[in-house]
């Protein structure tokens, strides 16, 4: 069974909260256990909880879901791919998969909250990859 730790970047809670909720249930169905989960302010701050969870013993992968739903800015995208790369980082440096599933950037919250699945394909990708690690 995988535990999974879940960080949930709150900038847009009516599209993160539904991600979140996803990516739970998807872990159920996989008999996933979610053993911990960290909220945050934003997807910038998410790196730092999912380096705190990828350290855990307890933990097999990290899930991180979010919202960037300011706009189709440059500084949105900016904040997506630095997300990422850090996200990427962690799960290198700490040997544990972590997954980011993101709504936006350059969306509506209209538009973001149509992507909610984005938070099951986070956790089910960390489920994926967590197994292929045992």
């Amino acid at each position: 069974m995988v535990s999974l730790g879940l960080v949930v970047a709150r900038f847009n809670d009516s599209v993160t909260e539904p991600m979140a909720e996803a990516a739970r249930e998807a872990a159920a169905d996989r008999d996933a256990v979610v053993v911990d989960e960290v909220s945050v302010p934003g997807a910038y701050d998410s790196p730092l909880a999912a380096d705190r969870l990828a350290r855990r013993d307890d933990v097999d992968a990290v899930a991180v879901v979010g919202a960037i739903v300011t706009g189709d800015t440059d500084h949105d995208h900016v904040i997506a791919s630095a997300t990422a790369e850090q996200l990427t980082r962690v799960s290198l440096d700490r040997d544990t998969p972590v997954t980011f599933g993101v709504s936006g950037p350059g969306m509506s919250g209209a538009e973001a909250r149509e992507r909610i699945d984005k938070g099951a394909e986070a956790a089910n990708a960390a489920i994926d990859l967590a197994e292929e690690l045992e």
